[in-house]
């Protein structure tokens, strides 16, 4: 099976085989505006599912216990406090973590108690904490201008790199793509959007903007001596995508898996919410950035560019280059047949290949006899 993937690789690489990504990139733009439209749907209608961090309250961490039953904790938060829904998450396998909306110190104070009373554990065992609303808005806001930040300096320093603004601006909607994306699936799907959430935000953006720099370094490769190339602009951004193709799936599956462990063992058998909440930003954010970095970006490359002077002249020249050379060998052809014209008429053979004069007292004209001629009739038009 390796050797096949290798073969596979490898006719990728030589342009033996060839799958029409960029060519059929109009039906990309399509899946993934109908993707987006989905899930911003489901989450306009679902709403944000904000952590403590951002909405503020109270969190109490229970550990030590021998049924970590979530039904009694949940009993014991609306004795306390009857119109809130409290959020209750395992912490391992013998914790749980209570967070309510914010209580006063003698509300908190009447809470540990009552839920190391319901669990039969140590006071000790039972541990409140308050966080601030405006704590997670201080990181919201420091995200976000980190967000802006790096956008501007990697999209100049691609500009500079790849000494094109359009490249640059064709790998900044690649990832906008993966951001949105990624946001549009948390809230479609209800995960907790936290602190460490942000953090793996943050994180996606190297890797999405890495994957695109691999394409867009190889289409900058073969499109280096552009007007000696055989292929249109298009068809050399096809050819890189494919040659980088299997380098882009290999790149994903290395760095998928160890971020499924994480969050196979952070939701499920840890039960950490850092964990759980980073992991699932970096497995989404990495599927996102293999998909627009092989499916989008190049396309945007090729519809950015496409109106370029040189490239039109060159693709125009490309397509033009067959009925050129056709008309060319026209004349030549003519020439040929103008002298054959002029040259004296040659004598006419008969079946069996004897001159016309001499066929009539011939009576040879049987089919062996023709047969038997025809390599010396060959032999006289060859010569002439």
């Amino acid at each position: 099976m390796t050797a096949a993937f290798s073969r596979f690789g490898n006719d990728l690489h030589t342009g033996r085989r060839e799958f029409p990504i960029v060519r059929r990139r109009r039906l990309w733009y399509l899946l993934s505006a109908a993707v987006l439209v989905l899930l911003a749907t489901i989450a306009i209608v679902r709403g944000p599912n904000l952590g403590i961090e951002f909405t503020g309250g109270s969190e109490f961490q229970i550990s030590g216990l021998a049924s970590a039953d979530q039904s009694t904790a949940r009993d014991v938060v609306r004795e306390h406090v009857p119109d809130n829904e409290p959020k209750i998450s395992a912490v391992g396998s013998d914790g749980l973590r209570v967070q309510t909306e914010q209580l006063s110190s003698d509300e908190t104070v009447a809470l540990a108690e009552d839920l190391a009373s319901a669990y039969s554990v140590p006071a000790a065992n039972v541990s409140s904490s308050f966080i601030g609303p405006t704590w997670g808005g201080d990181v919201t806001f420091t995200a976000l201008r980190a967000v802006v930040v790096f956008l501007v300096l990697v999209g100049g320093v691609m500009a500079l790199y790849f000494r094109n603004v359009k490249a640059s601006v064709a790998a900044m909607l690649a990832l906008l793509h993966d951001m949105l994306l990624t946001a549009a699936v948390y809230v479609a799907v209800g995960f907790e959007i936290t602190p460490a959430t942000v953090i793996g935000f943050l994180t996606i953006l190297g890797y999405s903007i890495y994957d695109t720099v691999v394409v867009f370094d190889k289409v900058r490769e073969n499109t280096e001596d552009l007007p000696s190339s055989p292929l249109t602009f298009e068809g050399n951004v096809e050819r890189a995508v494919n040659q980088t193709l299997v380098r882009s799936i290999n790149t994903s599956v290395v760095a998928l898996l160890p971020v499924g462990s994480i969050l196979v063992i952070g939701a499920f058998l840890l039960g950490a919410g850092t964990l759980k909440d980073i992991s699932l930003s970096l497995f989404v954010g990495i599927l996102a950035g293999t998909y627009s970095s092989i499916f989008l970006a190049p396309g945007f490359l090729t519809d950015l560019r496409r109106g370029e002077r040189a490239i039109q002249e060159h693709d125009a020249e490309v397509a033009g280059r067959a009925p050129v050379e056709a008309p060319a060998a026209a004349p030549a052809q003519s020439d040929e047949a103008d002298a054959a014209d002029d040259a004296p008429e040659p004598a006419v053979l008969s079946a069996s290949g004897a001159r016309a004069h001499d066929a009539a007292p011939t009576d040879r004209d049987d089919g062996a006899a023709a047969v038997r001629h025809q390599p010396r009739r060959t032999t006289r038009r060859r010569r002439r």
